[in-house]
């Protein structure tokens, strides 16, 4: 089985795909909340929780897990330097939890790559996150979003989508040897 990740310190969506594609498991793990988690330790040991939950009560064998490569480079009105630092830690943290629990190095994806991986096309002008919602709506039955009384994916919607995208693309890498 293949473990997909996208993380935040947010939200992080997993899922767990069988070595045909299908999906086995999808959730957004939220750790928003400032009360239960006052920092990035409180919030890595929720995701732990998580994480162990599929191995010994889902029982899932997680043969390889895949985790989508934190931002590398500033975007106009995205994120600072902190913030960039600070989602790259954390996606350290939580990948050295997955090489613990799971007992294989993670492997990174890019976004992009994953997309492209998957048959994910974003034309010019368009919103990826958008996009890729839009893809596993059409094309993946067991994938479904709720929405905000004003017509907006609710949260957690766009981090499952991702998390889908790497566990697929990472199959892909896996099945082609790379």
């Amino acid at each position: 089985m293949i473990l997909g990740l996208d993380v935040s310190t947010s939200i992080t969506g997993a899922t767990v795909v069988d070595k045909g594609g299908e999906i086995l498991f999808c959730e957004a793990w939220d750790t928003r909340n400032k009360k239960k988690f006052m920092n990035l330790w409180q919030k890595a040991s929720f995701i732990e929780g998580k994480l162990r939950d599929l191995k010994i009560n889902r029982k899932f064998t997680i043969e390889r897990v895949y985790v989508e490569e934190s931002l590398q480079t500033f975007k106009s009105g995205f994120s600072s330097a902190k913030t960039l630092s600070t989602l790259s830690k954390f996606n350290g943290i939580v990948s050295f939890i997955c090489f613990k629990l799971f007992g294989n190095e993670p492997e990174f994806v890019g976004a992009s790559s994953a997309r492209k991986l998957c048959g994910i096309k974003i034309e010019r002008g368009k919103k990826a996150k958008e996009v890729v919602l839009q893809y596993l709506l059409d094309n993946e039955p067991k994938f479904s979003v709720e929405y905000t009384k004003h017509g907006n994916p609710k949260p957690g919607s766009w981090d499952r989508s991702d998390s889908i995208i790497i566990a697929r693309a990472g199959l892909k890498k896996w099945q082609s040897g790379n």
